[in-house]
């Protein structure tokens, strides 16, 4: 899907608020690179929609912080199916 360099970054951003997405996910959803995702976020924007970005950067800061917590749930996710697996084997 092509949007106008100005088009897509509001795009993005609106949907990361209305889904409360991940950078990795938005750009899923787009698909294009969470490179672009990240870039059109917190740099086009600013210039173009700046109350819109700042509601994208506190999307983006609230993902950030709660990272840790999405590694480590994934973590202990795979050692239970590992273990699952491992005990049906």
């Amino acid at each position: 899907m092509k949007y106008d360099n100005d088009d897509r970054p509001r795009r993005l951003a609106v949907y990361l608020i209305e889904h409360n997405s991940t950078v990795r996910a938005t750009a899923l959803a787009f698909g294009i690179s969470k490179s672009t995702v990240h870039k059109d976020i917190t740099g086009r924007l600013r210039r173009l929609d700046p109350p819109l970005a700042a509601e994208a950067a506190r999307i983006l800061a609230q993902n950030k912080s709660e990272r840790h917590l999405r590694g480590g749930n994934a973590t202990k996710l795979k050692y239970e199916i590992a273990k699952y697996t491992k005990k049906k084997g």
